[in-house]
């Protein structure tokens, strides 16, 4: 490499003062914290959304739409803004969630409402992504951890204060003469305003001079693929059964259509996901790690806000407050890890002692029932949070540092990719899972000569469990209570799994800068 070339490169990937960083994840941080929110604040909002647009029948699609755009673009940010550069990428995902939300609070009917959480989650998916590209860029490897940390800590508040603010706007007849539930999105506007000052102000990456060209065709049958995925496994599955012809048909075109997404990407010129990247043994892991952990461990944690609202009879707020113990867990040993890693250099034994961790939090749900003392509930849960704060964000440092700093991009929107796509799994089959186990155990228990007309109507609606008899909501309570230990025995070898693979990460010596020696530079 010339010397020209080298100084040039230095230039590209100089690493910014703690200072410069500090206000650039301020403005980060805000926006991962926007799109993780919108993740869970409907959830507990649902119940007034439907009853003013008389839109029972398509409420789902509420959160599903929003599901299913972020998930789909996330690996077209990374890409798009390795051509682009990271901020005028970044501003535009902030602008399209922005203008999302803003049509989603003024939407007047259950259409318009679905269509603008699409919009939301078009723009959500590059918050995700850019956030941990954003910050490979500006920090070297060594001293990402502290800073990556942070972003745990943001996931952690998010499961927390989504569910409560939901809750509590949809509490609310009119704030200021608007519609309560209303609020759970236009909240998000002087929030984003701040956010796109700060990235617009403060986040200056030059973008790299290599000619490069988008695979719009490799775009288009990926998004098509996950799509079909995410209909299936999050629609039509749960809602129709597995064997349903249109579930079946959307397996069908998932398969089919990322089989042709591979062939082009093996033909590609300047291919969307590039292949090579597989035969990265580090990419190849956390990729598998982001989806098994998403599945196992997403799929799981979803779970606890229901159980508590349908056994313990909790309120979504109530609910909401009784899992802080599980966000103080994540927020604390997420910044703990990404500081021990910036101080030793090490990696590898965090997320190995998280998955160890998320195993006895998993074995110990597996005893879960009604009459189980709080405070014991809450050291479970705040166990199942540290396991998550160890591991989520270390696996993404290892990946930054061992591929080329000109992937780095593409590289992490699709670890971001495979968790999510993960997540979506899980928590579709575990709430399957959850909902036949209960339907099952229900039936046998009933006292001789009830009719299971009696319990028929309480998985779409757990409000009648109040109007039942006591001895069947006694049963209704004990069915509950071992249909959601078994969804954690069948987690459990989940993330055994996710454990065994963590082992077989092999531990680099984190760079001390920020580029890779690569011949190109990246912006």
């Amino acid at each position: 490499m010339s010397e020209s070339h080298e100084n040039f490169q230095a230039h590209q990937v100089r690493e910014h003062s703690h200072k410069e960083i500090l206000t650039i994840m301020a403005g980060l941080m805000t926006g991962i914290l926007l799109a993780a929110l919108d993740q869970t604040v409907v959830s507990t909002a649902l119940k007034s959304i439907v009853e003013e647009f008389n839109g029972l029948n398509h409420y789902t699609w509420v959160v599903t739409a929003y599901l299913l755009t972020s998930t789909a673009v996330t690996p077209l940010y990374g890409k798009i803004s390795d051509i682009y550069g990271r901020r005028p990428v970044y501003i535009f995902a902030i602008v399209t969630f922005l203008i999302g939300s803003f049509l989603a609070g003024v939407a007047t009917d259950m259409t318009q409402l679905i269509a603008f959480r699409a919009i939301q989650g078009i723009g959500a998916g590059g918050l995700f992504a850019l956030s941990f590209i954003i910050i490979g860029d500006i920090v070297s490897p060594r001293n990402r951890g502290k800073y990556q940390g942070l972003f745990g800590a943001v996931w952690g508040l998010s499961s927390v204060a989504g569910p409560l603010l939901g809750g509590f706007f949809a509490e609310q007849n009119e704030i200021f003469g608007v519609t309560g539930w209303r609020w759970i999105f236009y909240i998000n506007v002087p929030f984003g305003i701040i956010a796109l000052i700060v990235t617009t102000m403060v986040l200056h990456i030059p973008k790299t001079h290599a000619k490069k060209s988008i695979d719009y065709l490799g775009a288009l049958l990926m998004v098509v693929a996950v799509t079909s995925l995410l209909l299936a496994t999050s629609v039509t599955g749960p809602a129709d059964g597995w064997l349903d012809p249109i579930t079946l048909a959307y397996f069908a075109g998932a398969l089919l259509f990322a089989v042709l997404f591979i062939w082009r990407e093996g033909r590609a010129p300047d291919p969307l996901l590039p292949l090579r990247l597989f035969s990265n043994h580090t990419f190849s892991l956390t990729s598998m790690i982001a989806f098994i952990t998403g599945a196992g461990m997403f799929g799981a944690i979803v779970l606890l806000p229901l159980y508590m609202q349908v056994n313990l009879l909790y309120t979504p707020s109530e609910a909401g407050i009784r899992l802080i113990p599980m966000m103080l867990g994540i927020v604390a040993m997420a910044i703990t890890s990404g500081r021990l890693i910036s101080s030793s250099g090490k990696y590898k034994r965090f997320p190995v002692a998280g998955m160890v961790v998320m195993m006895g939090a998993m074995l110990l749900f597996t005893t879960i029932n009604k009459d189980m003392p709080y405070w014991q509930l809450a050291i479970y849960a705040m166990l199942m949070g540290m396991g998550v704060g160890l591991s989520m964000q270390t696996v993404v440092i290892a990946l930054q540092n061992d591929v080329d700093y000109k992937d780095m991009g593409i590289a992490t929107s699709s670890n971001t990719f495979f968790r999510s796509l993960g997540a979506s799994f899980g928590t579709a089959i575990f709430g399957t899972i959850l909902t036949n186990n209960f339907i099952s155990n229900a039936k046998a228990s009933l006292p001789a000569g009830t009719s299971p007309d009696a319990i028929a109507g309480v998985t779409q609606n757990t409000a009648l469990i109040n109007t039942l008899p006591p001895s069947i909501q006694e049963v209704i309570f004990n069915s509950f209570d071992s249909a959601f230990s078994d969804v954690f025995w069948i987690a459990l070898p989940i993330i055994a799994v996710g454990f065994i693979l963590t082992t077989r990460l092999r531990e680099r010596p984190l760079r001390e800068t920020i580029g890779s020696g690569s011949s190109e530079a990246a912006g």
